[in-house]
């Protein structure tokens, strides 16, 4: 069966001046030559197509790639306005339609949107909606504490930034654990920090437990090898310059140098951490 705003491997069945039939033995398919990217090769049997639904109601494909398929979130750009909503870039020849009803605030031409991608059962049309809320799963979350997510910021609020966490979920990162220009549209690497009775998942930038503190100290010990054994920074230094240097948070910072204080690798003061000379040899 063709899966209508996603890829599909169909078969070419016959071909004429203007377009490509293509059918998956049960439905066709119009591939426009206008819609092909690359020519084909001669004899090419089957071919990879993203299938949409046309102003016409005609099942229609590309070898475009889009921005996003039917049941993800992507970062897309407002191209134009009508009565009822506005479309989207999708990055293929139909631009995504959101309507009025789907927006969670306004949107503007011009500007860009985090939105989720659905197909409208009523006349297999794909749809947005920046509700992104309505479209993530907040009861069976299917994550563990300390485990490494993909991320795309979609809204910021008075306490951080919320995230969409691996196309499924939502989450929060805090503003005092961001140490870097974070915008609505960025994707990130990060990970789970607490998991909440009510759904509710904070996250972080930082890898989480004794793991990452191992791999801070090594990162810690490397940069001072490379500085001569000695950088000036310290137990009083500030986060924005911490973060500088090592991409970490100053707590994560602190138990990093604290553990390798207590191994007798390094000295510390207020401003300044020195490589013993052992450890410098070494």
């Amino acid at each position: 069966m063709i899966a209508i705003g996603k890829l599909n491997s169909l078969k070419i069945v016959r071909t004429d001046d203007t377009e490509y039939m293509l059918s998956d033995s049960e439905n066709e398919v119009s591939l426009p030559l206008s819609n092909i990217t690359t020519p084909l090769t001669e004899g090419t049997e089957e071919v990879e197509v993203f299938v949409y639904t046309n102003k016409q109601g005609v099942l229609t494909a590309t070898t475009k790639k889009p921005y996003a398929r039917v049941g993800e979130f992507a970062y897309l750009k407002v191209v134009a306005e009508n009565p009822n909503g506005v479309f989207m870039d999708l990055g293929i020849e139909k631009d995504l339609f959101v309507p009025t009803k789907e927006q969670r605030l306004p949107m503007t031409k011009g500007k860009s949107y985090v939105v989720y991608v659905y197909l409208d059962s009523s006349n297999n049309h794909m749809v947005g909606s920046t509700k992104i809320y309505k479209y993530t799963e907040k009861e069976h979350i299917n994550l563990n504490e300390g485990e490494e997510v993909d991320l795309l910021i979609f809204d910021e609020t008075d306490l951080g930034y919320n995230a969409v966490i691996n196309n499924q979920y939502t989450g929060l990162l805090y503003f005092n654990e961001v140490f870097e220009d974070l915008r609505v549209g960025h994707k990130r690497k990060a990970w789970v920090k607490k998991l909440y009775p009510d759904g509710k998942v904070d996250l972080s930038l930082q890898e989480q437990g004794y793991v990452h503190i191992l791999n801070t100290k090594e990162t810690i010990l490397n940069v001072l090898k490379k500085k001569g054994g000695q950088i000036t920074l310290g137990d009083k230094s500030s986060p924005d310059d911490i973060y500088q240097t090592f991409k970490i948070s100053k707590k994560a910072f602190k138990k990093a140098i604290g553990a390798l204080y207590k191994e007798r690798l390094i000295r510390i003061s207020d401003d300044t951490i020195e490589l013993v000379v052992d450890s410098l040899a070494d």
